[in-house]
């Protein structure tokens, strides 16, 4: 959530997301044209490109030295790549390949996987345990995760009645959301184990196309977008088990009697009503195209960034304690020149709620971004461990140039 990388019918471009008010352009490649897939290693310089003219093709570079770090060709379109410090996996509709990151060699191949004609696959960012997610069924919900450091594979999942859209892992790799081509309900379940934590409901006059899944990276909030006008964003907490004991009032002795009473119905029935509305939503002004959302902090504050197919970044100000509508604070073009694009309804937006100005008051006792609790070198983003400087770094190599990556020859 700290960087951003976009490709073009030129190459592709790679900003920096430290400040809302200015977009910092890191790099800029038009070595290699019509760029449909490029993924940054987090905030280093290690990048991974595939364009249309060689689908077939992965090209892995180091950016800063401008170098090329080697390239593989698989025997179909590659449909879409994940890494993170330990593994990077190639999806394509049939097959998925895992390397090892640190020298690109070939460590396992999972073959005649249930066709994925979107590529669909989700890694977890943290590389103590690389966990795997894939569709392990054409037809019905099912997750395939898979353990990729171990390379075996740990359980399947069935997630949902009809076939999957989505998967996202939190930062921890503890947690999986996941939607069906339905997209009405997501799912969060617990990894490795497969339980069934969360399901929330985004809506049911329509079925909808979930483009986008993601976690912020405490995995308090879980976001989602479609190719409709509103982006959802759930709030991932147990009512029951952190409010107090009620009061021995008639409503009190009402809401446990409809609580048990759920115990007798049907799981479908009890699920539906034990669903969470969304806790934010965000309205679009524009429907049917295709965005991606990321949960971040930026300048010690939460924010929802949208990237749109069209080419703009909107970044919105999220309330994290009564949620609700979120505020459009800046609009960012991703194209042409790279100059920013002035909100003109600065001037128009009412003024935030007093309970959000409270909590920005709040946001004093945070620690500075090189401490934010997050993505940790030794073993992920658990409590009380801190990110590394140089995932804040400002500048376009945020890791050791000499011990980034040791020479690869292939």
């Amino acid at each position: 959530c700290s960087s951003l990388a976009i490709g073009t019918t030129t190459g592709y471009r790679l900003f920096s997301l430290s400040s809302v008010e200015q977009l910092d352009q890191v790099h800029e490649s038009n070595e290699i044209p019509d760029v449909y897939i490029v993924e940054r290693l987090f905030s280093s310089s290690l990048v991974v490109v595939v364009s249309h003219a060689k689908p077939q093709q992965m090209n892995v570079y180091h950016f800063k030295k401008g170098t090329e770090i080697c390239n593989y060709s698989y025997s179909s379109k590659i449909l879409s790549i994940r890494l993170n410090r330990q593994r990077l996996v190639v999806c394509l509709e049939e097959s998925i390949y895992i390397h090892n990151i640190k020298d690109m060699k070939l460590l396992k191949t999972i073959m005649d996987t249930p066709p994925n004609t979107t590529g669909l696959c989700a890694l977890s960012i943290n590389h103590a345990n690389s966990y795997l997610a894939y569709p392990g069924s054409a037809t019905s919900g099912e997750i395939a995760l898979y353990d990729g450091n171990t390379l075996k594979t740990a359980c399947t999942i069935p997630a949902h009645d009809g076939p999957l859209a989505a998967l996202a892992f939190n930062s921890t790799g503890s947690k999986l959301a996941s939607a069906s081509e339905k997209g009405t309900v997501i799912r969060v379940f617990s990894i490795p184990g497969g339980q069934k934590l969360y399901e929330f409901r985004r809506g049911m006059k329509r079925y909808v196309n979930i483009s986008s899944l993601v976690f912020s990276m405490d995995s308090q909030f879980l976001c989602a977008s479609s190719n409709t006008e509103t982006v959802h964003i759930f709030k991932l907490e147990h009512l029951t088990d952190s409010r107090p004991e009620e009061p021995p009032t008639w409503s009190g002795y009402m809401g446990k009697m409809f609580q048990a009473a759920t115990n007798y119905l049907p799981a479908q029935v009890s699920g539906m009503m034990n669903q969470d509305r969304a806790f934010a939503t965000v309205r679009l002004n524009i429907s049917g195209q295709r965005n991606i959302c990321a949960l971040s902090t930026i300048q010690k504050l939460p924010r929802l960034l949208v990237t749109t197919s069209d080419g703009h970044l909107c970044i919105y100000n999220l309330d994290p304690q009564d949620g609700g509508e979120c505020v459009l604070i800046k609009k960012h073009s991703l194209l042409g020149s790279g100059k920013t694009e002035e909100n003109k309804e600065n001037d128009l937006r009412p003024p935030l709620p007093q309970s959000y100005a409270a909590t920005v008051a709040r946001q004093s006792t945070v620690p500075s971004t090189s401490t934010m609790p997050g993505y940790s070198e030794d073993g992920g983003a658990l409590r009380g461990e801190v990110i590394p400087e140089h995932e804040f770094a400002t500048g376009p190599v945020c890791l050791d140039d000499e011990n980034e990556f040791p020479p690869v020859s292939i």
